[in-house]
């Protein structure tokens, strides 16, 4: 499919203040090895987390860390929920390894990160499916499966020549590979890591597909099936946009994030009044696991912005 930047809605406010985001963690650059160790073992444990969770895996947060750090297995837990989220932290690894190595996105690359994912589960893991599937709850089919490698050449010439602003972009790759569906299973986990060995490749921090969101995720894909990307690139850019802002708190005191609700106490605003100003887009905040956060310099330039 061929996508022009106007078919991409991302809103200006957003898209510029992930751009002057990327501009300061570049400024950091290079990162400390030991703290960037620990940020991506953090995110490594929500990633596998909140990916399993958007696709039904029972296990919590901290049930996901004794797993994937203890070997622990949770009692009353489907076996198969300890092996994706196994399969889903090595696939995570996997996925740092080839932005390291500089490898380029290609079928060999996504077969690769699918047979890890599904390794256990599916008896051909990193398979592209050879038999018709229908999603539950879509009124959209994915395409026949005899035409799935001809699909997936002219997704990875897409990638290759489409030249967009990279969170445009990643949208892109994102909802093309569970829109080809090429797999029998596991698909969605797929487009989450390769969207993310596409950020970091670009320079920009890995995203993280939340649980809380798994309505509005895929309420966005869904629009996007009908060639509506008035939501869906929206949706990947305020990942990006969170993103940026977790991997700058951990490198700049003033660039911390703290709840509004703490945020608000050495200010004349109100929490509520704050998170109003958040929604908007108005104020710059993230929301984390349903609790909104900002930081000391996002709040001095929102008082600034009003006088």
């Amino acid at each position: 499919m061929k996508y022009n930047d106007t078919d991409i809605i991302v809103d200006e406010v957003l898209l510029q203040r992930i751009e002057e985001k990327k501009k300061r963690l570049d400024l950091l650059r290079p990162l400390s090895k030991d703290a960037l160790k620990a940020l991506l073992a953090d995110i490594r444990l929500r990633h596998t987390y909140n990916s399993d969770a958007i696709e039904g895996n029972t296990l919590t947060l901290q049930e996901t860390k004794l797993v994937l750090e203890e070997g622990v297995t949770i009692g009353g837990k489907p076996l198969k929920d300890h092996i994706e989220a196994r399969n889903d932290a090595d696939a995570f690894d996997l996925m740092v390894k080839l932005v390291s190595g500089k490898k380029q996105i290609s079928q060999e690359t996504i077969q690769q990160i699918h047979a890890v994912v599904t390794w256990g589960i599916l008896d051909r893991p990193g398979q592209y499916r050879t038999g018709n599937v229908r999603i539950a709850g879509s009124t959209v089919t994915p395409p026949n499966y005899t035409k799935i490698i001809g699909l997936m050449d002219d997704y990875i010439h897409t990638i290759r020549t489409l030249h967009l602003h990279p969170v445009k972009q990643v949208a892109i790759i994102h909802y093309e590979l569970v829109r080809i569906h090429p797999f029998f299973d596991g698909n969605g986990r797929v487009a989450r890591l390769l969207s993310n060995l596409f950020l970091m490749q670009e320079g920009y921090p890995p995203i993280i597909v939340k649980k809380t969101d798994r309505k509005i995720y895929y309420h966005t894909l869904k629009k996007a099936d009908y060639r509506d990307l008035s939501e869906f690139p929206q949706f990947i850019a305020r990942a990006v946009h969170e993103g940026l802002q977790y991997y700058l708190s951990s490198f700049i005191e003033e660039e911390r994030l703290i709840p509004l609700r703490e945020l608000a106490n050495n200010t004349s605003y109100s929490q509520e009044y704050l998170s109003l100003r958040a929604r908007q887009g108005k104020f710059d905040a993230v929301k984390i696991e349903d609790v909104w956060y900002s930081s000391k310099r996002a709040l001095k330039e929102y008082v600034q912005s009003l006088k």
